[in-house]
């Protein structure tokens, strides 16, 4: 049964950072789940930079907007999987319903992460969520703001009640919440 860890925060505090970290402290192989789709070149070089930052380090990375459960079901005999990051992943379910004419409830959102958490029940090792923090700030002045922060939220809350540990980085200082 791996041990699952969420870590949030806001914007640039850190998270991936502290969450590599975390990662390579325990023995390779590594997986490394992105979930940023490229759709621009400012993103294409975060992506690149993120990469360098792994290599040499024993990690695999695969790419996937929309379905972690099939990848993580699929990763295999990993000390460590590190997902980065939940809130693209909503923000990827949300285009890709709005593509077929629909959208994405709470509900959905929450199902969808208890069966993830519940894949994590049956694999070795760790497994590390990076997620953001958006409920924070401004309420959104957009309808699909104001959804994306609802999704993200049930996310977060979901995932952190099936996690063995919650730490929420603040201007790159990790704050244990579990």
């Amino acid at each position: 049964m791996a041990k699952i860890m969420l870590i949030t925060g806001g914007a640039r505090s850190g998270k991936s950072r502290y969450a590599q970290a975390r990662a390579e402290e325990l023995p390779a192989p590594r997986l490394y789940v992105a979930t940023m789709p490229v759709i621009d070149e400012e993103m294409r070089e975060r992506v690149d930079k993120h990469r360098a930052n792994r290599a040499g380090q024993g990690w695999e990375t695969v790419e996937e907007q929309c379905d972690l459960e099939g990848v993580l079901v699929g990763s295999g005999e990993f000390s460590a999987r590190l997902v980065d990051c939940l809130t693209a992943w909503i923000s990827n379910l949300m285009y890709h319903a709005e593509q077929v004419g629909r959208g994405v409830s709470e509900e959905e959102i929450a199902e969808r992460c208890r069966r993830v958490a519940g894949v994590c029940q049956g694999l070795p090792g760790t497994v590390i969520f990076v997620t953001n923090e958006v409920g924070m700030g401004l309420v959104p002045d957009s309808p699909v703001g104001r959804r994306f922060r609802d999704l993200a939220g049930r996310c977060n809350q979901v995932l952190a009640g099936e996690a063995d540990s919650v730490v929420l980085l603040v201007c790159g200082c990790p704050v244990v919440v579990k």
